[in-house]
């Protein structure tokens, strides 16, 4: 049966576009911002992302094997993964964002350009497979779910660091931060406003955490579950591909 794309699948921020020219608009959106992609992050975190990802780190840190890290972009989270037990390989479809992360190191690190919707890699092959702010990106959610899952060994693990939906008491002031002084901060440092006010709508069009976990459930993932950071603004969604390990 052929999936149906979703709302998410057809929209660029808040408009509604085909499948096809979302992959297009996103793929440049990424391209823009990639010289300053990690100086942005910093700044419109207050740094605090680094924090997210760190915990992430803390989260994975017995598992060793091979480990992709998904929608990699510039490296940052693959470098924190970085074991003697492991071999690490960055994907993302932007040339761009990895040529910006290659720039920086360090040498054991690999890279291979692909898409979350049809992984360069075997069925089963891969230990751990992390993403961090990348599936919101995706073009079509539910294949891109499906992939990590075929990827995985049995016994595998994903987790994915997203932002996600914050308590109703920090809401309005996320929501005031979000929209005026986010778009502003990319025209400023990144004079990339659009690109910016994408990324923010985007995180508008996302599942939020219960409705994420369901899908990863859905997927064929087990042991599916959420961790809130920084009061929601982020969350850590975990899954482990069902088999002998996992038993």
């Amino acid at each position: 049966m052929t999936e149906r794309p979703s709302d998410l699948d057809r929209s660029f921020g808040r408009q509604h576009v085909a499948v096809d020219e979302r992959k297009t608009r996103i793929r440049r959106v990424f391209e823009a911002v990639a010289p300053r992609y990690d100086l942005m992050n910093d700044l419109m975190s207050f740094g605090i992302h680094r924090l997210w990802k760190r915990t992430l780190r803390r989260r994975v840190a017995d598992v060793g094997g091979k480990v992709v890290d998904l929608a990699g972009g510039t490296g940052d989270v693959a470098r924190l993964l970085l074991d003697p037990r492991r071999t690490v390989t960055v994907c993302d479809p932007s040339e761009a964002m990895m040529a910006a992360g290659r720039a920086k190191g360090p040498a054991g690190l690999a890279w291979i350009a692909g898409e979350a919707e049809a992984l360069p890699f075997a069925t089963g092959s891969v230990d751990l497979l992390t993403i961090s702010f990348g599936l919101r990106n995706a073009t079509r959610l539910a294949a891109a779910l499906a992939e990590i899952h075929r990827v995985l060994k049995p016994g595998g693990r994903f987790v994915c660091l997203e932002f996600s939906r914050p308590q109703p008491w920090l809401a309005p002031f996320y929501d005031l931060y979000s929209w005026l002084v986010i778009p502003r901060l990319g025209a400023a440092v990144a004079r990339q406003p659009i690109a910016y006010q994408y990324l923010v709508e985007s995180i508008r069009r996302f599942p939020d955490q219960r409705e994420f976990t369901d899908l990863i459930a859905a997927a064929g993932f087990v042991n599916a579950r959420w961790e809130n950071l920084s009061f929601g603004i982020a969350c850590l969604h975990f899954g482990e591909k069902a088999g002998a390990a996992a038993a």
